[in-house]
């Protein structure tokens, strides 16, 4: 997809740089999540208060979500889940700022974080139950093993590819549309007819977002439960 003006490219041309897009929106979405950290926690009292009190009701909600699914077994995976629900948030609202792009409409920033959630879910399976994981993959008949392995493994690999698409889908179409509008239709010169255009982008950002955190969040949950 060709994009409009990217403020990207233009502080790339004077170092001769060739930064992929998504990789510099992603960079820069967790600079933004650093700052942000380092301003709001520079100073962190007992009494919460502006952008600590913000970080501590996000992230305490996040965690108390988790909790509540995977019960306390599942809390030592709070911060992967929260910090990946957060960055795909940043990263989908960066595409409504004007001059940015959204680093998960591209198929490899979401295949990276599907495979990284994906594998971490068995890994964490592998260490919780031990070799007795596998019979997550070889069913409760071993005289079934042959058929169900390949399987089990083709499921994985559709999740891989779930997770994936349906963030890329849902974020290109968004990108698409506001380019159109824009770009191509000019309505950008009027007020009035962004501002619904802007709140349903910042609705489809935050439901991509919790999406892909919820399916990851589910993939741990079968990875931590017993195998029947």
């Amino acid at each position: 997809m060709e994009h409009g003006f990217l403020w990207l490219e233009v502080l790339e041309r004077p170092f001769h740089l060739h930064i992929p897009v998504n990789v510099g929106y992603f960079w820069l979405a967790m600079l933004i999540l650093i700052v942000a950290g380092l301003i709001f926690a520079r100073k962190p009292s007992f009494i919460p208060r502006g952008g600590q009190n913000l970080l501590e009701v996000v992230i305490s909600t996040l965690e108390d979500f988790i909790v509540e699914n995977l019960g306390e077994h599942g809390r030592p995976y709070v911060p992967f889940l929260a910090t990946l629900f957060i960055v795909i948030l940043v990263m989908n609202l960066l595409g409504l700022v004007p001059g940015c792009t959204s680093a998960t409409a591209n198929l490899n920033t979401n295949a990276a974080m599907a495979i990284c959630a994906v594998i971490y879910a068995e890994l964490v399976g592998f260490k919780v139950h031990g070799l007795k994981y596998i019979k997550h993959y070889t069913g409760p008949i071993m005289a079934i093993a042959p058929i169900m392995i390949p399987i089990e493994i083709i499921s994985r690999l559709a999740r891989i590819l779930s997770l994936t698409f349906r963030l890329f889908g849902n974020i290109m179409s968004k990108e698409i549309l506001l380019m159109l509008l824009f770009i191509n239709l000019d309505v950008g010169k009027y007020l009035l007819p962004t501002l619904p255009i802007y709140v349903l982008g910042i609705f489809v950002c935050l439901v991509q977002a919790l999406i892909f955190f919820m399916l990851s969040m589910i993939y741990f949950q079968i990875a931590l439960e017993e195998a029947h």
